[in-house]
């Protein structure tokens, strides 16, 4: 089941294998829920044990980020488009290679496009860790900002896939 985090979470196993992502969930995301910087969501097996994770967040993209067939069909008058982060994704070593990763990122898109329709949102982004992960992405039509280490999907794509 995939759910807020809460206390009743076990954190401490929990090892992605890039200690970057495993110290985050260990030690700053309960913080950030707190602050209202992001939402982590876990997927946990007998509400205990945590699979994997993903955390989502408001965001913006400098409109001049955008490739240039894109930004034609977006208004001058925004210096930056709203954009919903994807800011992290990982999975337990336990489970990798099990499509986890997968099911992950569809519950974030999809979660992503329901709150579209209510706040304004562009696209999903998200900044690939290393090229493993970029791959990752790559694989589901995730496009790459000129310029930068992002990747985005546009929420009309997501419309296409849930709507």
């Amino acid at each position: 089941m995939i759910e807020l985090l809460d206390t009743k979470h076990n954190r401490e196993n929990f090892d992605c294998g890039k200690e970057p992502l495993n110290n985050y969930l260990k030690t700053q995301a309960g913080q950030d829920i707190k602050r209202k910087l992001s939402a982590c969501f876990v997927l946990s097996q007998n509400d205990a044990n945590i699979q994997g994770y993903y955390t989502l967040s408001n965001n913006s993209i400098p409109l001049n980020s955008f490739p240039e067939h894109i930004r034609k069909k977006l208004p001058k008058s925004y210096n930056a488009i709203p954009t919903t982060l994807l800011g992290r994704l990982a999975i337990d070593k336990k489970y990798q290679g099990q499509g986890i990763g997968k099911i992950l990122l569809i519950d974030a898109l999809k979660r992503s496009y329901e709150i579209s329709k209510e706040i304004g949102s562009f696209a999903v982004v998200v900044h690939p860790i290393d090229e493993e992960a970029e791959r990752f992405y790559t694989k589901y039509d995730f496009i790459k900002l000129p310029d930068s280490k992002k990747m985005f999907i546009a929420t009309k794509t997501l419309q296409l896939l849930f709507g």
